[in-house]
């Protein structure tokens, strides 16, 4: 009987040293830099135009007033940039332009909040003193294969994406989508 307990407990031990750190994997990818970094970009027409800006920089300022969150948004979205924050896609339009302006967040660190959005929330933008505001009209989970939601637009559109389920353990099966319109203010 002495034994089996040992045995047992033991095997809980290793167990949840285990669960630990395939936690600490996915609530600080920063501490556990992943092998291979996965860049994203999409072409844009007329890219020759858009500013370039360097990876990690900081652009702009998002606003979920509802949530009361605030975020500091950098250029890029490697694994480097989206240590420091939300990331805007590069290639994508910028805030206050015509097209799809789209931001990528880790689910575990700083776009943990969007489970908490709804349709009809205001996203406000603070860039070099100009002032966007985004109302959500559309919130969706769908594969990582589908990249419809980086799709470019003739209207000023903000994405942000992040991964999903928000609790999952380990890289999330899934995106989490939310989708929102320019408004005047």
């Amino acid at each position: 009987m002495r034994i089996r307990n040992r045995v047992v407990s033991r095997i809980l031990f290793l167990g949840g040293v285990l669960l630990l750190a395939e936690g600490s994997f996915s609530v600080y990818p920063f501490f556990f830099p992943a092998a291979e970094e996965v860049e994203v970009h999409i072409p844009s027409p007329g890219s020759a135009a858009t500013p370039r800006f360097e990876a990690g920089s900081y652009l702009f300022q998002l606003s979920l007033p509802r949530q009361n969150a605030t975020f500091k948004v950098v250029e890029g979205t490697t694994s480097q940039s989206l240590r420091k924050g939300p990331g805007h896609l590069e290639g994508s339009s910028l805030p206050g332009n015509a097209g799809n302006s789209v931001i990528a967040g880790h689910r575990d660190t700083h776009f943990r909040i969007l489970k908490d959005v709804a349709v009809g929330d205001e996203i406000r933008i603070d860039a070099s003193g100009q002032h966007y505001v985004y109302r959500i009209v559309d919130t969706r989970i769908v594969r990582p294969e589908d990249t419809s939601p980086l799709r470019s637009s003739t209207d000023p559109m903000l994405t942000l994406i992040t991964c999903y389920p928000f609790y999952f353990i380990g890289p999330a099966p899934n995106r989490f989508i939310v989708r929102a319109r320019a408004i005047a203010e």
